[in-house]
């Protein structure tokens, strides 16, 4: 992650509880239940564009878009092994009085082989690719739950491809360039990737030639991306070799923010098939690929690898307008809003409170608004991260910030806007005493 320096040089790093008080990102509820976080509209802004990303670069790789519901029955999560391996995990079957009763998903993988499962397939049909941000359950144990980091509903980024077995390769080679992507928009350095396979034990699920081929195609993607790897011998799942992508957070340890599994076993359990070029009933392969990952983890992530201070697209708060001197602020606030940004109106208390408030929730830019910048349609700039305060007129600070938006950038341009002038407003954004944070 490009990170603060300072976050990096502290050795317990910010935490994320702390920032998502200060920041009104998220809060509990003992009636809600513990690992069930409310997102605030602070928190539920930064969600929103992290879901936009993961659904923008989904469908820039060929993915199709599908809804599948939260619960399955008991007898889906049997079938898919699910049951077997994670029971422990899993919330209480729901008693319908059935057979077969409902069960909160922990995985939405069940659903999307019933997705394929639906239409009879050729070889010329595949690869197939479905992409979800969907909620799915683990009944995690309350001394281990901890703020966004360790929840009971994850809201999970979700790809799921059906390919030939000769495909793997190009299907990796898009996941991993596709992970690759969000880290650059998110500003995520990536440390290294993880290739975990199979040892020489029996406890692999199919043969191992099956292994051998899904293993090369993985080195050989790693390789075409160029990204560093290393190799980890026996710590493949029991179904399938994988990929993990592996960061550093804000303490320096080591992190996993997205996976590519190759899985064998639920195109098996499942008998998911297609129609070979010789006519014959051929099985898929399964890849298992997340981006952005789970909603609840990316956001405690970011907000301690940047102390808070998010990418300006990304922060909950993208203009904070403080008006003084008795100034109407409403057609300020009214146009940057319609040029498609956050904005807050800051009115109650001192400028220098005012100001506090902002920086304590690491508003973006501060736009100060006085009696002779609401008459010139003008407003006073400050980038609290950055440095820069200038005066710029109302049209290009909302021009110039709504195209930082949508391009996703770190910061606004300010530096190319002429001096800002002597006048009361900027006196004051200058003068406070309000330190940098």
């Amino acid at each position: 992650m490009s990170t603060d320096p300072r976050a990096l040089s502290d050795p317990t790093g910010p935490d994320h509880r702390d920032l998502g008080r200060s920041m009104g990102i998220f809060t509990t509820s003992p009636l809600v239940g513990p690992g069930l976080p409310l997102w605030q509209p602070a928190g539920a802004a930064i969600r929103r564009e992290l879901e936009r990303l993961a659904e923008e670069v989904a469908l820039a790789g060929g993915s199709e878009p599908v809804y599948t519901p939260v619960l399955g029955k008991r007898s889906l999560f049997e079938r898919s092994g699910h049951w077997a391996k994670f029971a422990e995990d899993m919330f209480p079957v729901l008693d319908d009085g059935s057979d077969d009763p409902l069960v909160l998903r922990p995985a939405n993988c069940p659903h999307h082989a019933q997705l394929y499962a639906a239409d009879p397939r050729s070889h010329r049909d595949l690869p197939v690719r479905y992409h979800e941000l969907g909620a799915m359950f683990r009944a995690e144990r309350s001394g281990v739950l901890s703020g966004l980091s360790r929840v009971r509903q994850i809201n999970l980024d979700d790809t799921h491809v059906f390919c030939r077995p000769d495909q793997v390769g190009v299907e990796v080679e898009v996941a991993l360039a596709a992970v690759l992507e969000v880290a650059r928009v998110l500003g995520i350095e990536i440390d290294h990737a993880r290739l975990s396979r199979r040892d020489d034990s029996a406890r692999w699920l199919g043969d191992r030639e099956r292994w051998s081929g899904a293993e090369a195609q993985l080195r050989s993607a790693l390789d075409a991306v160029g990204l560093p790897w290393v190799d980890g011998p026996g710590e493949a799942a029991f179904y399938g070799p994988k990929v993990d992508v592996q960061v550093r957070d804000a303490r320096g340890h080591e992190e996993s923010v997205a996976t590519v599994q190759i899985d064998f076993n639920q195109p098996e359990r499942f008998g998911l098939e297609y129609v070979a070029p010789d006519g014959s009933r051929a099985r898929p392969m399964m890849i298992h690929r997340g981006t952005v990952g789970s909603m609840e983890r990316m956001t405690a992530f970011l907000l301690e690898s940047h102390g808070g201070r998010l990418p300006f697209w990304l922060a909950p708060v993208q203009v904070c307008v403080l008006p003084v001197g008795g100034a109407e602020a409403g057609g300020v606030v009214d146009a940057l809003r319609r040029s498609g940004l956050r904005v807050r109106q800051e009115t109650d208390g001192s400028l220098g409170h005012r100001i506090r408030l902002a920086r304590d929730r690491r508003d973006a830019l501060l736009a100060v608004v006085g009696p002779r910048e609401a008459a010139a349609e003008e407003v006073a700039v400050h980038d609290p991260a950055h440095g820069p305060r200038v005066t710029l007129p109302l049209a290009e600070l909302a021009r110039r910030a709504s195209e930082a938006a949508a391009r996703r950038c770190g910061r606004v341009a300010l530096e190319t806007a002429p001096p800002a002038q002597s006048d009361d407003a900027d006196r004051l954004l200058h003068s406070s005493s309000v330190p940098p944070s």
